[in-house]
This record gives structure tokens, sequence and C-alpha cells, in this order.
């Protein structure tokens, strides 16, 4: 799993950081971050709640094979 935010969707809601603080955090440019890119297994499911209440949409998933 590879973790991508879209900064020209993002508007900063801190929703992600909250859910998954292992993945991401919130930037002095009032951004969202990802500070692991490829999370372990055990943070997948967190992740991907993160994904589905991003407001804007703006974290993807790429499936790694």
């Amino acid at each position: 799993m590879r973790v991508i935010i879209d900064y020209a969707k993002c508007i900063g809601a801190g929703t992600c950081a909250d859910i998954c603080p292992e993945v991401f955090e919130m930037g002095d440019d009032g951004l969202a971050h990802v500070v692991n890119e490829n999370p372990e297994p055990a943070l997948h499911e967190k992740v991907k709640e993160a994904v589905a209440e991003c407001p804007t949409g703006a974290i993807y998933i790429e499936e790694l094979d």
C-alpha cells in the first residue's frame, strides 16, 4: 500500500491525522501530510478509514504488487 494526498483537494480538515496519526500529520502549511507512505499491514484498515472519512476525497491508496 502506498498513501498519497492530492494537495489540490486537501483543505486541512485533519480527519486523517485524527484517525491514523501513524501515517498522517498536519503540517505548518495547514494541510495534511503523509509521514509513512508505505504503512505496515496492521495500519491498512485505519488508512482506509481515513480515506473514507476525508471530506474532499484528497487521499488515495495505490496498491503495490
